[in-house]
């Protein structure tokens, strides 16, 4: 069989038809693997062209100086501010960086883990949402944990429920509920959000955050109020114009980041309407650009540079044998022209 770029530990496990924790154990030496099952599973490394150890020979022999970072969308301005502030610190540590973009495929990010592990990278950073999917996090975590075993250093950005690293997290949940505070102190009861892929962790904890908020002040997110599109600005147009088509009801839009934002924007002026006059617009992560829309963007700032930066700093700093640690940086709720109290209900 031909060797396939991008083998992981899942390929080979799949190709022996053994459990990803047996493939794992027998390809460390671990004693407590039946000799058939290792016989099968050196196998199946053998014709996928698998070397599991090359990072750990790499890494023990020299000092790589190259941090792999993997992103979902480098184009995406959130992900561009992220990567700025990682190799700030990189560059400031005489390190390379190489980067990567998985547009939110999991088994993509498998596979630069993987390949980054034979490029003999000293460090792995994965900046952006975790996936709600079981499968992913066994096969993630069964080719970083024995990655970091060898010597190399992992860290997240964004909520990765099932991996042992560590973490810099922004306050997804919290910025979203002070958001709807903030909304709702303006006089808004009736609203919609524009959702990316619930399948991601970042989706998640801002869309709940929101919705408690706003059931907390006895205000009810209903699912038809929600519309589920692409992570991007085309998503954010095609999903206001979704809701447009049903006929709107809400008062204010929640697009739950900011390029999605820009497309709702533009959906709603392409349907004749102005915002905030007709309808309130806001989003979080308060990327550059939404300051120079017209209106400005009300959204929920985070700090970009900072979030790479943090993360970049725990990469560089050993932590093996350590309890993972996790940062937290807080967003602040930054109101601008794009939201403004409801116009009264006719009589």
């Amino acid at each position: 069989m031909e060797a396939r770029p991008h083998v992981t530990l899942e390929d080979v496990a799949r190709a022996a038809e053994v459990s990803l924790a047996t493939a794992s154990r027998a390809l460390n030496g671990t004693t407590k693997v039946r000799a058939d099952l290792r016989d099968r599973v050196f196998a199946a490394a053998e014709r996928l062209a698998y070397t599991p150890n090359a990072h750990a020979q790499a890494l023990a022999g020299a000092s790589h100086r190259t941090v792999g970072v993997i992103c979902h969308d480098v184009s995406d301005p959130y992900f561009a501010a992220i990567a700025r502030g990682v190799m700030r610190v990189a560059g400031d540590n005489g390190l390379l960086v190489m980067l990567a973009s998985t547009f939110r495929d999991p088994q993509k990010e498998i596979a630069y883990v993987s390949t980054l592990r034979a490029q003999r990278a000293s460090a792995i950073l994965l900046i952006g949402s975790g996936f709600e999917d079981r499968a992913w996090e066994r096969a993630l975590s069964a080719e970083i944990e024995p990655y970091r075993r060898g010597g190399g250093q992992v860290a997240v950005v964004s909520r990765h429920r099932s991996l042992r690293v560590d973490c810099v997290q922004p306050e997804n949940r919290e910025g979203a509920a002070a958001l709807a505070r903030t909304l709702l102190e303006q006089g808004h009861r009736r609203f919609a959000v524009l959702a990316g892929p619930r399948a991601l962790t970042t989706v998640v904890d801002r869309l709940g955050g929101f919705r408690d908020a706003l059931a907390e002040a006895g205000v009810e997110l209903a699912e038809e109020d929600i519309v589920e599109s692409a992570f991007t600005r085309d998503g954010g147009h095609a999903a206001m114009t979704e809701l447009l088509a049903r006929g709107l009801r809400a008062t204010c839009v929640f697009a739950v980041t900011d390029v999605m934002a820009i497309g709702a924007l533009t959906a709603v002026r392409e349907a004749g309407l102005r915002v905030p006059g007709d309808v309130s617009l806001a989003g979080f992560d308060d990327i550059p650009v939404v300051r120079d829309l017209t209106p400005p963007l009300t959204t929920v700032a985070l700090p970009l540079e900072e979030l790479g930066e943090r993360a970049m700093e725990l990469a560089i700093r050993d932590n093996r044998g350590k309890r993972s640690r996790v940062v937290r940086l807080p967003g602040e709720v930054v109101v601008r022209a794009s939201t403004a109290p409801p116009a009264p209900e006719p009589e």
